[in-house]
């Protein structure tokens, strides 16, 4: 009896450890996914970087939590001779299902700007 409630005991806290971090990718592959759609809204000839990041909040917002979508910026930079949209997404790392310390993950999607 006493063996069987130490390995059940340990067994747990593994099984509790791998959910853990499936949660923690799939946020991580669902903020970057949010981010590089919102570089691709805001590189469409007639949107500019703003809508971009509109797009990943609102993506953000319906996908995870609002809380996810609070800090997100975009702008335009340089690469070579192109510009290219840069959306920024700075969330949190979920410790404990998806509470955790904020900022502590930051993605960036990007997309090249259409001429106008």
């Amino acid at each position: 009896m006493a063996e069987f409630a130490a390995v059940a005991g340990l067994l747990s806290l593994l099984f509790a450890a791998v959910v853990q971090l499936a949660v923690v990718q799939h946020v991580r592959a669902t903020a970057a996914d949010c981010a590089g759609e919102g570089a691709r809204y805001g590189a469409l000839r007639g949107n500019d970087p703003a809508d971009g990041a509109q797009r990943a909040r609102d993506l953000l917002a319906a996908s995870l939590s609002p809380a996810y979508a609070r800090d997100v910026t975009a702008h335009v930079v340089r690469v070579g001779t192109q510009p290219v949209v840069e959306v920024r997404v700075a969330a949190p790392l979920p410790v404990l299902g998806l509470l955790g310390p904020g900022r502590a993950l930051t993605l960036r999607g990007h997309a090249v700007q259409e001429g106008s």
